[in-house]
């Protein structure tokens, strides 16, 4: 997962976003600061359009839409709002990061789980034990015989 160069961002292996679908606002960052608070807009406002994407199949675009869709406007835009750092480059650099990290985690599919047998030693543990529980609670009973 590389934050990207020239030619756009690479998420991973076969899914490159071309710069020209990433677009990015200058924000002023909030809180207490210095001398340059109200001056300077050093954080990031970028944008990801999943549904007007060419990088991305159908398939993906879908898979995006519903897992990210607490994220996503209603117009299909992804929008991650950097204000970490003091340099614009740096927030930008770091919004990049996160969208990639965002998207690797969103189009990750987990290998499906495969079913298999309980071998033969851990099927006779598994009774061995039942017995030896069903035993020392059987031990706890009192019998008609038995007066204290």
């Amino acid at each position: 997962m590389s934050a990207g160069d020239a030619d756009g961002l690479e998420v991973q292996a076969g899914v490159r976003i071309p710069e020209s679908e990433l677009r990015t606002e200058a924000l002023r960052s909030g809180g207490p600061g210095g001398q340059n608070v109200n001056k300077v807009s050093s954080g990031v406002l970028l944008r990801f359009d999943i549904v007007g994407s060419t990088a991305l199949r159908p398939d993906q675009k879908q898979l995006l839409l519903q897992r990210l869709a607490s994220r996503v406007t209603k117009n299909g835009e992804l929008l991650l709002k950097c204000v970490e750092h003091r340099e614009h480059a740096r927030n930008l650099d770091a919004a990049r990061e996160r969208l990639a990290r965002i998207l690797v985690e969103a189009l990750h599919r987990p290998t499906p789980r495969r079913a298999t047998k309980p071998t033969r030693g851990s099927q006779r543990r598994r009774l061995k034990a039942k017995r030896r529980q069903g035993e020392r609670k059987a031990g706890r009973q009192e019998r008609a015989g038995d007066e204290a």
